[in-house]
């Protein structure tokens, strides 16, 4: 091996042993004498210390060196003077003082700094991706994959599951996209088609007896991309025979529960998982996925307006339909411009409009305030329970057009969404 130990590995407990370590050069100082090089691995960062009093060789190497730079250095581990250590770093107690160096290869300047995050142009980005992937918050995502991956893998297998790998180049069968297909070499004219999730297939194997099936599936799907799709993704496939529905959702919900716990310790996942029927879901946020996190449910006050002079709101409930309201924190300033960006997206979705209470520093502000008495707007404004600073959005009509117009402003995955709703979320 090149290396006796990874970046991220000493401590002060191998204080005095000598150790070789190989990485790239992550940041340089050099004091006029002493030059220091963060030497960085996928595991950590170490810092290392060259001395030209101690070795002039070594020394003459770290002269040369550059960020990125690839290097393989060896020396003793001594702890960092008093007061210089580095909590941020898990090797902040200790340094390498380096005897021997060599540069194993060199880099060209990086076309964006490596040691830090900047906004870089995506197209940058992914002409230089191996720098890219590079960069400390990029290999944590992997690895947070993989090991996410890794845990699923032990928690299905111990529960009997069997992991199966279905074919990639099949048939094409009916789904809900478009396939991509693969033209045949063999079989001119003819293509097979990618798997846009491998249904048939898992049902194959149950057919066949393995009762408990998995894997980590590649899917694809020729379609639009969409604010929660994409062409290309991996997604955790499982079957199970003589099974109920309970049996289903408490073997996910305890998965997911216990891969947070295990993968994320410093995070929880809230146990039991929230459970809404397809109907309760319709009536309180008008939507089949909804974002739950905000609390932005649909509340009727058809009951509060149904007497009001206010023929919008009195004439549809009188024509069987409703009224429903959504409060939005913290966009009680909203400009007559932004309104009517909500309109136009309410309109978009079938409403005839959008009526508005806001709560203003000066006031209640709202078009339709003056169809309402004090109590009238005072029951709306607790039936929302909306605060000084929140925006009350309302729509008149058939349920199902209350529900299409409103839900897009508490779904983010429908990619409707105003974009300035992201204030507060």
């Amino acid at each position: 091996m090149l290396k006796s130990h990874t970046c991220g590995e000493l401590r002060r407990d191998h204080i005095g042993q000598t150790v070789t370590l190989a990485g790239w050069v992550h940041r340089r100082r050099d004091h006029g004498g002493l030059i220091f090089l963060d030497l960085r691995d996928r595991f950590g960062l170490t810092q290392i210390v060259f001395d030209p009093a101690r070795a002039a060789d070594a020394h003459a190497v770290a002269s040369l060196a550059r960020p990125e730079f690839v290097l393989r250095a060896i020396g003793a581990v001594q702890a960092r003077p008093s007061g210089q250590e580095n909590s941020d770093l898990a090797t902040g107690a200790i340094e390498v003082v380096i005897a021997r160096a060599e540069i194993l290869n060199e880099s060209k300047t990086a076309p964006f700094p490596i040691d830090v995050e900047e906004n870089v142009d995506e197209s940058v980005r992914l002409k230089y991706r191996f720098l890219d992937l590079r960069h400390a918050r990029i290999q944590r995502n992997l690895l947070l994959r993989h090991r996410a991956i890794k845990f699923i893998r032990d928690y299905l297998d111990a529960r009997g599951f069997v992991e199966i790998e279905t074919p990639i180049l099949i048939k094409s069968t009916p789904e809900g996209a478009r396939d991509y297909v693969v033209p045949s070499r063999v079989h001119p004219g003819k293509f097979f088609a990618l798997p846009q999730s491998p249904q048939q297939l898992k049902q194959l194997l149950m057919v066949a007896g393995f009762e408990r099936y998995y894997q980590i599936a590649r899917c694809f799907r020729d379609e639009d991309l969409r604010a929660d799709r994409q062409p290309e993704f991996t997604q955790l496939d499982l079957e199970m025979a003589f099974v109920e529905q309970e049996d289903i959702l408490n073997l996910i919900e305890d998965c997911f529960s216990e891969l947070v716990k295990t993968v994320t310790p410093h995070k929880r996942a809230r146990a039991p998982f929230p459970r809404l029927t397809y109907a309760q879901a319709m009536v309180r946020y008008g939507s089949d996925k909804p974002d739950v996190r905000f609390g932005m449910e649909l509340i009727e006050v058809s009951d509060l307006v149904v007497a009001s002079s206010f023929q919008v709101f009195s004439g549809a409930i009188k024509n069987g339909g409703q009224v429903k309201g959504i409060c939005v924190p913290r966009c009680a300033e909203y400009t007559r411009k932004q309104i009517d960006e909500l309109t136009d997206m309410a309109k978009a979705k079938g409403a005839r409009g959008l009526a508005t209470i806001a709560l203003t520093s000066d006031g209640i502000k709202s078009p339709i305030a003056k169809f309402f008495s004090d109590a009238e707007t005072r029951a709306l404004i607790a039936r929302l329970n909306a605060a000084p600073g929140d925006l009350i959005l309302f729509v008149a009509d058939q349920s199902s057009i209350v529900a299409n117009a409103l839900a897009p402003f508490n779904d983010p995955a429908s990619g409707q969404q105003h974009k300035a709703f992201l204030r507060f979320r």
